[in-house]
This record gives C-alpha cells, sequence and structure tokens, in this order.
C-alpha cells in the first residue's frame, strides 16, 4: 500500500518534471489579432511575451471548446529588475472572452516557482482559473514599465503537443 505522502511526492515530482511547449511572440505579435492562436487552450503552453518600453503590448489567441477549463497564468523571470518593479509597474494582461467581456488580470501574489528545465526562477504574479467559454479568447499583455521585461504567460495544463497556427 502507498502512502498518502509517497504519492503526494509522486504527484509533485511528476508535474515538476513536465514542462510547457514555448511559444514566443515578437515585435509583429503586437495584438491578439496578430498573434499567434494557440489551437487547443487546455495544451500547457509558455507565452514568451518580450517588452521593452511602457506602452507596448503583445498578443496572442486561444481555443476553447464548451466544458474546458480555462487556466491562465502571469509570472516574470526572478532576477533584477523585473523583481524588484512596483506592482503598478509590473506587465498586466487582459483576457478578453469570446463574448467581448474583458477582464484584466490583478497582481496579487509575487510567489517562487523554480522551473526544473531551464533551471529558471520565476515569480507568479497573477492566475485565473475559471469555466471556458466555447470559441476564441483574446490575451493582451501591456508592458507598464521603462525597463525591459519578459512576461511568461502559462495556459493550460496538459502536458502533451499542441497546435499553434501564426496569424
Amino acid at each position: 500500500m502507498v502512502s498518502a505522502a509517497a504519492l503526494v511526492a509522486s504527484v509533485v515530482f511528476a508535474s515538476s518534471a513536465m514542462a510547457h511547449q514555448p511559444v514566443n511572440l515578437g515585435a509583429d505579435d503586437s495584438t491578439p489579432a496578430t498573434g499567434p492562436l494557440l489551437v487547443d487552450g487546455t495544451v500547457s503552453f509558455a507565452v514568451n511575451a518580450p517588452l521593452n518600453a511602457r506602452g507596448q503590448t503583445r498578443g496572442f489567441r486561444v481555443g476553447f471548446k464548451k466544458g474546458q477549463s480555462l487556466q491562465v497564468q502571469l509570472l516574470i523571470k526572478d532576477v533584477p529588475p523585473a523583481n524588484g518593479l512596483a506592482t503598478s509597474a509590473l506587465p498586466q494582461v487582459t483576457v478578453t472572452d469570446p463574448r467581448g467581456r474583458t477582464s484584466v488580470m490583478p497582481l496579487t501574489e509575487r510567489t517562487p516557482f523554480y522551473e526544473p528545465y531551464s533551471g529558471t526562477n520565476y515569480l507568479y504574479l497573477a492566475r485565473l482559473e475559471q469555466p471556458a467559454i466555447a470559441g476564441t479568447y483574446q490575451v493582451s499583455v501591456l508592458s507598464r514599465s521603462t525597463q525591459p521585461v519578459t512576461a511568461v504567460v502559462g495556459v493550460g495544463f496538459r502536458e502533451v503537443p499542441g497546435k499553434v497556427i501564426d496569424r
């Protein structure tokens, strides 16, 4: 018989051994309409959005079917100058659902997260989890700092290969 502690340890190890599929946004991906489409929003993606100037934006789209779970997280690398920015200077993520309802992800935490594949330390800044509406969500990332920061937007939870359609 497996103890509860051993079971929890094996689940934690298994989930930490997985890595999100990377998607890198560039200057041409300045809005969700011009950014890539993540076909299945339940697939685990790490969308890297480099932001170099205040007011700069990056965007992408994510598809969902009825009954699926919308899971989005905002992270930054736990390195200066990003980890020392005031909350008001951290990147802002806006999620627009298929019906046009927009919500800004509130920055409610600075929780450390170590990603073992790359050996990178991150800080979780915001998390959103709710039932998804069928259709395509739009995600926009806004720079609110004069300091360069790469926002990482985690999407999904299933560690399987996913399809990305560029523009």
